[in-house]
């Protein structure tokens, strides 16, 4: 490993010029080889047990969650990351919309799950809409910088807009519009719940479809039924939409029908330019009946102090929260989530023992955390980045973990975002080591980089890296390990199935984890700090 440790600091000093160490190739490569497959599937298995219930915030796997890892890091020797404490406080409200409701559309009546997921964000017990004219308006995107407006000229007041998922890009793959393929983030469907707030709408409907939601219809039914978390806010979230939700395909071509329209005519034209129809005399109906629950859920944070720049930060973060249990479900009722996200929670662990068995600490401060409420739309991370424990003037770099590589070891490595800051150089010099190259997105239509934690640090201006996994089996029997094991981790996205296995292949998370560790333990001994590329939409504020 001496020469491997070598080459990395050697492409750090011409990257950017490197400060002295007194570590050793030796003790860093100790360290790089001490992550290994038994001991983070020793906390795999903990994290993802049914004792902790599916990990849902504000629950007792909650509790049992923030315990463990307070448990390991404490071991390990690290401090609290927050003052005296390894906790923040995340103020958060819990919905959850009764499921004995109907959306009557037209006259008739479509039901909670099989034909749509309806709620509310707003925090009240009851909301409505009545007779709510349809309006259909494209893709629901209001973007200056693209020329891009649906609402242009039109006054949604009172009415329920109806939307596709995506972005325009997506639809014509055409990379001079929006980003081509690649998702942006007037994609997601936080974004667009929030622009139709925004336009004063009284209800927000979104059309699925699995190519471009990336996810099929039962991710729906289980994501966005039972409990959705929220901030607690003073105006309990009136200036949002009465009612959200999400129809079928099926449902919504029988609408537009209904509406004297053709479904693929109107979505060929969404696409085409900024677009809007009215739905004929399609009117909406719905009443969300909530039961809500205020409650405080906690990120954990945990510091190994630097050595000479203690002060300046290095940041791994991962979500610990998932689904949690639905009782209502028969069957299996715990959503476990092992792959999603107990495979990052379990890789902050091992990458920390690591830093943690070397003999002097790095340079700069190594800060792990864990997030809760990801899966509500990123919350912990977002109250993060409005509460910084660490100022963001002190926060050098992220490194997100999240779904680590179950499918062996590749022969690349997959960056969602390559080219928006330096640190693909640090990675790209630090995967050539291992053989490795470093490859684009494999699925960038879904949108993966504003889908995860790191998402929140790009928007305070600090690098941020989203990687892991590849495309490239390493050799034959891991090529045909891949085809039978990733058709069972895209069926249980969000599923109770999601469970730890023992014919996963941790080889590749291992291999990822160690170089996750040698660009933050290289970021943390280069002299300058890394930077946001020019023609990144990020920039150090």
């Amino acid at each position: 490993m001496k020469r491997y440790f070598s080459l990395t600091l050697l492409a750090t000093s011409v990257l950017a010029g490197c400060a002295t160490t007194s570590l050793t190739s030796d003790d860093v490569s100790k360290g790089y080889d001490s992550i290994n497959a038994q001991q983070l599937a020793e906390h795999i298995k903990v994290l993802a047990s049914d004792e902790f219930g599916g990990r849902a915030p504000s629950s007792k796997g909650e509790e049992l969650t923030l315990a463990y890892l307070t448990t390991e890091f404490k071991k390990l020797g690290f401090q609290p990351g927050n003052g005296d404490s390894f906790l923040q406080e995340v103020p958060l409200v819990s919905l959850e919309a009764d499921s004995d409701m109907v959306l009557n559309i037209g006259g008739k009546d479509y039901q909670y799950k099989k034909d749509m997921v309806m709620g509310s964000s707003r925090i009240s017990e009851q909301q409505s809409i009545k007779d709510s004219e349809l309006v259909f308006v494209g893709y629901g995107v209001n973007a200056p910088e693209y020329n891009w407006n649906d609402y242009e000229g039109l006054d949604v007041k009172g009415k329920t807009v109806v939307m596709l998922v995506n972005d325009p890009g997506f639809a014509t793959k055409d990379p001079a519009l929006f980003t081509g393929d690649a998702m942006t983030y007037y994609g997601r469907w936080t974004y667009k719940y929030e622009e139709a707030s925004r336009q004063g709408a009284a209800g927000a409907i979104i059309i699925h479809e699995t190519a471009p939601a990336s996810y099929p219809w039962s991710v729906v039914e289980n994501s966005w039924s039972g409990e959705q978390f929220g901030f607690q806010k003073e105006n309990n979230n009136m200036d949002r939409v009465a009612v959200e939700g999400w129809v079928t395909t099926d449902v919504a071509k029988e609408l537009f029908t209904k509406a004297g329209l053709d479904f693929d005519t109107a979505k060929a034209n969404a696409a085409k330019g900024a677009y809007h129809v009215d739905m004929g005399d399609l009117t909406a109906s719905v009443a969300v009946k909530n039961t809500i629950k205020k409650s405080i859920s906690y990120n954990f944070i945990a510091t190994l102090p630097g050595s000479e720049k203690a002060d300046e930060h290095i940041v791994y973060s991962a979500h610990w929260d998932h689904l949690g249990t639905d009782k209502t479900r028969k069957g299996d009722q715990i959503y476990n989530g092992a792959h999603d996200n107990a495979t990052g929670t379990a890789g902050l662990i091992e990458v920390a023992e690591a830093f943690a068995s070397l003999p002097k600490h790095p340079s700069r401060s190594m800060t792990f955390l864990a997030v809760t409420a990801e899966e509500q739309g990123l919350l912990g991370s977002k109250y993060y980045a409005a509460n910084p424990v660490i100022p963001a003037n002190k926060t050098v770099a992220n490194i997100n973990m999240d779904s680590l590589n179950l499918l062996g070891k590749v022969k690349d490595i997959s960056v969602v975002g390559l080219g928006k800051s330096e640190m693909d150089t640090l990675l790209e010099v630090a995967a050539k080591a291992q053989g490795r190259t470093v490859s684009g997105d494999p699925k960038p239509s879904s949108g993966g980089y504003y889908r995860s934690d790191h998402f929140a640090f790009a928007n305070m201006g600090i690098p941020a890296m989203y990687a892991g996994g590849g495309s490239e089996a390493l050799d034959e029997e891991t090529a045909n390990y891949r085809k039978r094991m990733s058709l069972v981790l895209r069926g249980c996205y969000h599923q109770p199935c999601d469970r730890y296995r023992d014919e996963w292949d941790l080889s590749g998370a291992v291999q990822d984890l160690q170089l996750f560790y040698q660009v933050g333990f290289d970021i943390s001994e280069q002299a300058t700090w890394p930077t946001w590329n020019k023609n990144s939409e990020f920039q150090r504020k």
